[in-house]
């Protein structure tokens, strides 16, 4: 029988052993991120210039299996960066999913674009590649040279999934879809340092892949984000306008274009070069705990532990509940519940499409199982040191 309170019990058994308030997710720093940053620190190249940044690139290039990456200041800014790459200008319109954190439309609004919102599915709980091949097929018009929307006028520029909690969108049928209609994919994986989707990294699917080293990700610089690709002369651009611009001489201080001071500093990239050895440990760790979870949930009927699409390997950042809709309205019980007891849970975002600034962007008219999500998810603690104190090593 459901209740807010069995609930909230099977997520407490589960962190047994922990204690004090237990966030979603936070950082885990040990000896061998201290020894880098006060290398960096003892090195006195603690902006934008220094080895640790040039180290940390090429690491997590090797880590993606992609030939470049760009580190920059935070994902925000890798996705900005990486529509404006992928040719988006002022006044076009970028398909992006409403279940989604801001950053995604933000990013869009730096272009000058504007956001054009479409429906999730509930086995990714990403975008709705289906539903977008057929919408796509309704509202575009091919007009010397460019795919029209038909009902604004504006031209479509690109496509943006998001790999919602790290669990990877259908990539190949997206990037068949975006073929068709000539359409540059830029994927938002900012949740998504190390999924995999059918065995290679999301971020790099596509033309160009955000990334985030937020405090709260699976790894962390502090601050920071990096823009991955396969394209040398994009990286170049790439590398050139995040450090604003600025024309390669020895004293002068000469700038080719309007550009961003966006690079990641040389301090950050010293703590991500340490997060990034023990990667491979924390990914361990997290889907050990999803696997707690899914097993400790596996017998309710009206709330499920939610698990990756069977085409992926998720990285499980952030682990969610699904509620069933016949209790939907008990959730924000449960998030009560759980908060008090010192658990920090969370509802998923606002949809983008409700937000004031976004509601008279161009959107999906069936916009459904967003809406529907939206009522029933429910972040839990996801923390990769959450296991067990009895677990097995």
């Amino acid at each position: 029988m459901f209740s807010p309170e069995k609930v909230e019990a099977i997520i407490r058994d589960v962190l047994a052993g922990n204690e004090g308030f237990l966030s979603l997710h936070e950082p885990t720093i040990a000896a061998r991120e201290k020894e880098l940053v006060n290398d960096c620190l003892d090195s006195g190249f603690v902006s934008s210039v220094g080895q640790y940044v040039a180290l940390f690139e090429q690491q997590l290039a090797d880590f993606l299996g992609v030939r470049h990456v760009v580190a920059v200041v935070n994902g925000t800014a890798a996705l900005h960066v990486s529509l404006l790459l992928a040719g988006v200008g002022k006044s076009d319109e970028v398909i992006v999913p409403t279940l989604s954190f801001i950053a995604t439309a933000n990013a869009v609004s730096y272009c000058g674009a504007i956001p054009h919102f479409v429906d999730s599915n509930e086995l990714s709980l990403g975008l709705d590649t289906a539903k977008l091949e057929g919408y796509l097929a309704d509202i575009l018009l091919f007009d010397a040279g460019r795919w029209i929307n038909r009902k604004t006028g504006r031209r479509v520029a690109a496509i943006v999934p998001m790999h919602t909690f790290g669990h990877p969108v259908d990539m190949d049928a997206l990037n068949i879809v975006a073929k068709k209609y000539c359409l540059p994919v830029v994927e938002d994986a900012a949740e998504s340092l190390g999924s995999r989707y059918k065995g290679m990294m999301t971020g790099s699917l596509s033309l160009l892949g955000a990334i985030s080293f937020n405090g709260n990700k699976i790894i962390t610089t502090g601050g920071g984000g990096a823009i991955a690709t396969n394209d040398t002369v994009l990286a170049r651009h790439a590398r050139h306008i995040t450090t604003t611009a600025k024309v390669p001489h020895r004293w002068a201080f000469n700038h080719d274009a309007v550009g961003f001071n966006y690079r990641m500093p040389n301090l950050n990239a010293a703590l991500g070069c340490a997060q990034l050895e023990r990667m491979p440990a924390f990914l361990v760790d997290k889907r050990k705990l999803a696997e707690r979870y899914r097993q400790a949930f596996a017998g309710e009927d009206k709330v499920r532990f939610f698990t990756e699409p069977d085409y992926a390997e998720s990285n499980y950042w952030l682990n969610a509940l699904l509620f069933d809709e016949s209790v939907a309205d008990q959730r924000d019980e449960v998030l009560s519940l759980t908060n008090d007891a010192g658990l920090m849970t969370r509802p998923v975002w606002v949809l983008l499409h409700t937000l004031p600034m976004f509601k008279t962007c161009p959107a999906m008219e069936d916009l459904s199982v967003s809406k529907s999500l939206e009522k029933r998810l429910m972040n839990i603690p996801s923390s990769p040191f959450l296991l067990r104190q009895d677990a097995d090593a």
